[in-house]
């Protein structure tokens, strides 16, 4: 499991591990690993042409010092200070014994035309503006900068995490500067692991310096695939279609019948030993599926169930959302459901609820606009947890899932864009649903579910268009996939 911890943790692990540590030892860690990393993007060294963008903080003097083992390779390497009176002394003395140049970016001066043709030509950026601890985004100059580098042919190595975006939020709150790799130290940052932040992170490599914060001390989760692997609910000798669990779907409508067959196809493949179907789309779920168990009679008239998915295509049935809500079971909703339901009835519930919006319904329930969730997804799904007491799956290229007990926010990138097609949140809600019945707890249910998802998602586009069923289909390889 990757786990991402706060830059007050990381602070803190870094100081004990300084105290332990001869002065300056701990940069050099970081150095070297950054500087193997460039190497290897590099491919050959000798006669590259490499650009340090060099900052006042400890990742301006990470980069100095890697720029001058580059520089001892045969990399012709200058250092671009944008605060030439407080860039790290010892890394820049170091840049110099080694061969390397200095040049100021203040667009003020004559240089700056030279500095943006030395940017333009280099093979190599290295991008030490901004630490962990940078909030906001880019000063002028650097912004300029950063303009620069976004036109040119040059591979992007972010220090930490790319100057302009926040650790702790994954926030962007203006100019930022996109990376092809960032070198992390000791620790995942939140915002290396949570859009928007993490689209401008690129490939993501952590080097190990020693750090050792505290595992209870995480802020942000991110399962792989042996994680998942030992959530899998699995049947025994024993298990019968009930005790796998037996998982209702609520959805579909005569508008929108083909909800409820996607939701059904998701919770199928999902690990339950049955579905119980209800609602006005019997026909269309019974032709595709007929293993489903089909009623007219409502939710609470369905039979014994372990679990609810009430809500993906429901038009406006608020009367069940209102039963399903008042079953002793765990529930999710999903798309209508979560107009429908009422916030009091979903946070008098003593049984498990989860919640699957996207940033516009997400944004509905908050009474804000979609672009204020997007801009603060960690914010927005930890607000969601606490208002309606309820495990939250925010969807997204990135997907989170936050519970409203507090802990570590789970984050998950298996997906692809080719995921945002219609009918694929309803096979998420089905096979979410599914895992719930099983056993699972909610968080653990949204999560596997959303991994799963990204996988099937991944398998059933290749890099070309896909639809829902498609993804539905290839649940089971993903399913082996993680096994295996």
């Amino acid at each position: 499991m990757r786990t991402a911890y706060s830059v007050e943790t990381v602070r803190a692990a870094e100081r004990a591990l300084m105290a332990r540590l001869p002065e300056g030892a701990l940069m050099q860690r970081a150095a070297a690993g950054l500087a193997a990393a460039c190497a290897e993007l590099l491919g050959r060294v000798y006669g590259s042409r490499v650009v340090l963008l060099v900052g006042s903080g400890d990742n301006g003097g990470d980069a100095l010092y890697a720029g001058a083992r580059l520089a001892r390779r045969g990399a012709g390497v200058t250092a671009v200070l944008l605060t030439p009176g407080r860039a790290h002394g010892g890394g820049l003395a170091a840049l110099r014994r080694a061969g390397g140049t200095v040049a100021t970016a203040d667009s003020a001066t004559a240089d700056s035309a030279a500095v943006d043709e030395l940017v333009l030509r280099a093979d190599l950026v290295v991008d030490g503006i901004v630490g962990i601890g940078g909030k906001g985004g880019l000063r002028p100059d650097a912004e300029r900068l950063a303009g620069v580098v976004a036109r040119s042919r040059a591979a992007v190595v972010a220090v930490d995490l790319p100057s302009g975006v926040d650790a702790d939020t994954g926030e962007v709150r203006g100019a930022a500067l996109r990376a092809d790799l960032t070198v992390t130290f000791g620790a995942y940052k939140p915002g290396l692991l949570v859009d928007p932040a993490r689209e401008y992170a690129g490939v993501v490599r952590l080097v190990g310096i020693g750090l050792e914060p505290p595992p209870a001390d995480a802020v942000l989760e991110s399962l792989q695939h042996a994680d998942v692997a030992r959530l899998l609910p699995l049947p025994t000798g024993e298990s019968d279609k009930y005790r796998r669990g037996v998982v209702g779907i609520a959805a579909g409508s005569a508008r929108y019948p083909g909800a409820a067959v996607l939701a059904v196809s998701g919770a199928l493949r999902g690990g339950a030993g049955a579905v119980r179907y209800v609602g006005p789309a019997g026909d269309a779920v019974i032709a595709r599926f007929p293993e489903t168990l089909v009623s007219d009679a409502g939710p609470a008239k369905a039979g014994r169930v372990q679990s609810w998915v009430v809500g993906p295509g429901a038009g406006d049935d608020a009367a069940a959302v209102a039963e399903v809500l008042e079953a002793d079971v765990p529930v999710l909703l999903d798309a209508d459901g979560l107009r429908l339901a009422d916030r009091d009835a979903v946070r008098r519930r003593t049984a498990p609820t989860l919640m699957t919006p996207h940033a516009g319904e997400a944004a509905a329930l908050l009474g804000v606009r979609r672009e204020e969730v997007e801009a603060a997804r960690l914010a927005a799904v930890r607000e969601l947890a606490a208002v309606y007491r309820a495990t939250v799956l925010l969807k997204g290229s990135t997907t989170l899932v936050a519970d409203f007990a507090g802990g570590p926010v789970r984050v998950n990138a298996t997906g692809t864009p080719w995921l945002a097609t219609a009918g694929s949140g309803d096979v998420l809600s089905g096979l979410a649903g599914s895992l719930l019945a099983a056993g699972l707890r909610a968080a653990d249910a949204g999560s596997v579910a959303a991994y799963l998802h990204g996988l099937a998602g991944r398998f059933a586009a290749e890099g070309a268009p896909t639809g829902a069923h498609d993804v539905a289909s290839h649940i089971p390889q993903a399913w082996r996939d993680v096994r295996d």
